[in-house]
């Protein structure tokens, strides 16, 4: 307020100071935006409530929780649940939220918000008996604004109706419930529009970078005209400001921009960074821009009315057709994997550390890409991508107007896609781990021409709010007959399977750019091996045929040697793949196994076994294949276990990189030195069994690379337990991951152990859920005991909110009781 020292008298400074502060507090400027972790307190019902939404209904008698929820996961395994295996064979339904709470009086000139980052499905939501909205996607982030409605300083009620129930209506497991984060969002009047901040990186180069920023303020017409100045700096992950610009130019009062009613000004800003830090696969480097926007009144008075933090990153990318891909001028593949939105035994509830443990397994494989299938994504799973270096393609929808269930989005797809597109894209556009949108998974109107029509309409809506990223759809019949790719809306040609065909690719698309969308669909069930190793089963043989073959306890080889007929093997694929410079990259089906879609079988099975890494999170044997190709890091890796029937001839597989050969030895015993020639991705041993000590010693040039030793284990006699980490945060959301092993008396996991272990904890943390991998086990999830699959289980600890200790307890007949004590803090 200089112009008030410099031309008034100190008296009327502090009148007009005084009327000035008066002004701005009635239109509630003073503190800017907060945004509110809204997830506690809710109360809960299963089943439809008549008149659910009334501020009068009494609900003490539902069940109190804190989201995010799936009450699916809750839910008992059956094949007659109307999601059927496929999704899953948990229950379904409608369910009731409802919380109480409280806005400060204070606030009664701001605006309130409530953001759902995702509710499934079919959502309905009131505010103290009002009626905000509906949305069916039960993957889309969404805001209703709660102003109008709200009793300030006094009680209100928000309500959530959601909608399961008209099954199936998902191809895999869906959960239910409000299963991500929920915000309550408070601004001022005049403020950065609902995901208005934009961010690119045009011009890129060692010496300097243009950031280029679009901002939309909005304001509500009960301030009137106003205008405004914007000022954005930048910082380097060190907290350094390495840029700023302050913008008031425009066409209002002196110059100013002219923020109208309810009309977003969009205010562009560029700003220039010397030698940044760019952002990579290997060295994820993260800027952030704080955005601030200042009401001006007179010449020289202006109010913060908001800030707003968005982070970014520098990086520049291509797509070739002849060379593939690029990133910062580095040639690379993209070496992705797919994966579905569910958490394990967690279900579909999000939990950042769940997510990040996922993407920890894959990086230690050499994993550097991750495809959304099929579905816009929890925004945590994007910060994490951004933040460990992951290479995203973001996927929007399974099918166009074209069921592939009963009662899927085809039914509004008409109505909703351009709302969710469009949502999709502008929550998204931001996260340098996003450099591909994907408009659609094997759409069935692909060989339609409709098709011709549908692609340029999606296409042009998201060029319409991002051109700085190519776009695909992923396509199960990517021949000349294909409509989408006949259309010419998409900027890459996305192949699921067929990598039969990727060498003739330009034959057929002659200048155009590939991408392997969806690759190999391998199954395997960790730590089952079916004898001999070396032909190939092809289950099913048909997918349009039931499968009457297979094994009769619904097991799959952990051999790399069984895939469905539309697929094919891991290492056949990534042979083709690391062929041809053209192919730019892959996405494997899939990083994880999932719940629902229990390819080859249907029930008793309940989960798939396509994962390189099962449902509980332990790598099954190829993982250490793509270990040994993808990274730098030493491989050798033998397999299978070393317990059969004295006689039996086992196939001894070894994937091992960094070395000419490997020799095994049994007992002490050479069985021979194998190598791999021309384009083989492993060596294979036919042994005759006998108990003992199989040992592989890895060489290069004569010196010793690796040994490995796999030992005939005796029987269980006692438990260990691994904590992931035993300091987690005492904030009533962070994990513990432990895994429960079965070992004989000197310490060798007994590999085909199933005991009962049960748990016990004490402290300030509860058993969030227990697993062991198991595709076909239909215990609960939501218990204190799992059997031992294979040797293995695993057990979620989750923290409240006080810190200590807290002890784990494992005990099983027969055995010692074990423990492990890990620190909240």
């Amino acid at each position: 307020m200089s112009f008030l020292k410099t031309y008034l008298p100190k008296a009327s400074r502090l009148f007009c100071a005084a009327v000035l502060l008066l002004l701005f507090a009635v239109n509630g400027f003073g503190q800017n935006r907060t945004v509110a972790d809204f997830d506690k307190g809710w109360h809960f019902h299963l089943g439809n409530v008549d008149n659910g939404e009334k501020t009068s209904l009494n609900d003490a008698g539902w069940r109190s929780l804190n989201l995010p929820h799936d009450w699916s996961i809750e839910g008992k395994f059956s094949k007659d649940n109307p999601a059927t295996p496929e999704g899953g064979a948990l229950p379904g339904g409608i369910g009731w939220y409802r919380k109480t709470f409280t806005v400060p009086a204070a606030s009664k000139n701001k605006l309130v918000y409530i953001d759902f980052d995702g509710v499934y499905q079919k959502s309905d939501v009131w505010i103290n008996g009002h009626h905000l909205g509906f949305r069916p996607n039960g993957y889309i982030s969404f805001r209703y604004e709660l102003t109008p409605y709200l009793n300030f300083g006094g009680t209100n009620t928000i309500a959530v109706k959601v909608d399961n129930s008209v099954q199936p209506n998902s191809r895999w497991y869906s959960g239910s419930g409000i299963y991500r984060n929920v915000w309550l969002v408070t601004t001022n009047k005049a403020a950065i529009d609902h995901w208005g901040t934009y961010i690119t990186t045009p011009e890129v180069s060692k010496s300097s970078a243009t950031v280029s920023i679009t901002t939309k303020v909005t304001a509500a017409k009960s301030i009137g005209q106003n205008w405004v100045g914007i000022e954005t700096t930048i910082y380097d992950a060190a907290g350094l400001a390495v840029g700023n610009l302050y913008t008031h130019r425009g066409t209002g009062k002196d110059g100013n921009i002219d923020l109208s009613a309810e009309v977003p000004a969009t205010i562009n800003q560029t700003i220039a960074i010397k030698t940044p830090k760019l952002w990579s696969t290997d060295s994820p480097y993260l800027y952030k821009a704080v955005t601030k926007i200042y009401l001006l009144g007179y010449d020289a008075f202006k109010d913060l009315a908001d800030v707003n933090t968005t982070k970014f990153g520098i990086r520049y990318f291509n797509f070739f057709a002849d060379k593939g891909f690029s990133l910062n001028g580095k040639p690379m593949k993209i070496l992705g994997v797919c994966n579905h939105h569910d958490l394990g035994s967690l279900g579909a509830a999000i939990n950042t550390r769940a997510l990040e443990r996922q993407l920890q397994i894959l990086k230690a494989m050499g994993c550097n890409g991750i495809r959304t299938s099929h579905n816009p994504p929890a925004p945590e799973l994007l910060d994490l991508c951004d933040k460990m270096g992951f290479i995203v393609m973001d996927e929007a929808f399974d099918c166009w107007e074209w069921k592939k269930a009963e009662y899927d989005y085809h039914l509004y797809f008409k109505e909703w896609h351009k709302r969710d597109l469009e949502d999709q894209i502008l929550r998204d556009r931001n996260h340098p781990s996003v450099m591909i949108w994907s408009v659609g998974n094997e759409i069935p109107q692909q060989s339609d021409t409709s098709a011709l029509r549908l692609a340029p309409e999606l296409a042009g809506i998201v060029h319409s709010l991002d051109t700085t990223r190519p776009i695909t759809t992923a396509n199960d019949n990517p021949g000349k007959n294909n409509k989408i790719i006949q259309s010419g809306a998409i900027d890459l040609v996305g192949y699921n399977y067929h990598e039969f065909d990727y060498a003739g690719f330009h034959d057929r698309y002659p200048g155009k750019k590939f991408i392997a969308t969806e690759t190999t669909s391998g199954l395997e069930t960790r730590g089952h091996y079916d004898m001999p190793s070396d032909s190939v089963r092809v289950w099913p043989a048909r997918w349009d045929k039931p499968f009457t073959d297979g094994n009769p306890d619904n097991t799959v080889s952990a051999y790399d040697n069984v895939r469905p007929a539309w697929g094919s093997t891991h290492e056949a694929t990534w042979k083709v793949m690391k062929k041809y410079d053209f192919l730019s990259g892959m996405f494997i089906w899939t990083g994880f196994d999932y719940l629902g879609e229990p390819t080859p079988y249907k029930w008793p099975s309940r989960s798939s076994f396509f994962g390189i890494v099962d449902l509980a999170g332990f790598p099954k044997d190829v993982y250490y294949m793509y270990q040994s190709e993808w990274t730098d890091k030493a491989v050798l890796h033998i397999f299978p276990h070393w317990n059969w029937q004295p006689g039996k001839m086992v196939d001894v597989w070894a994937y091992y990189n960094h070395a000419d050969e490997v020799e095994l030895f049994l007992n002490g015993k050479s069985l021979g030195v194998k190598k791999k020639t021309g384009d083989d991705l492993h060596i294979m041993w036919r042994v005759k069994y006998e108990p003992g000590t199989l040992k592989a010693v890895s060489r290069k040039d004569g010196k010793v690379v690796l040994t490995r030793e796999i030992h005939t284990a005796g029987k269980p006699a006692k438990i260990e337990l691994i904590a992931d980490r035993k300091n987690i945060k005492a904030d009533g959301k962070d994990l513990s991951f432990i895994t429960v092993k079965i070992l004989d008396k000197d310490g060798n996991l007994v590999p085909d152990a199933d005991n009962l272990v049960n748990f016990k904890i004490d402290g300030g943390a509860f058993i969030a859920s227990v697993d062991n991998g198991d595709e076909n086990s239909h215990d609960s999830f939501k218990v204190n005991y799992r059997k031992a699959f294979n040797g293995l289980a695993l057990a979620i600890v989750q923290a409240k909110e006080k810190a200590g200790s807290v002890t784990f307890i494992a005990t099983s007949k027969g055995l010692p009781s074990a423990k492990i004590t890990l620190q909240l803090k």
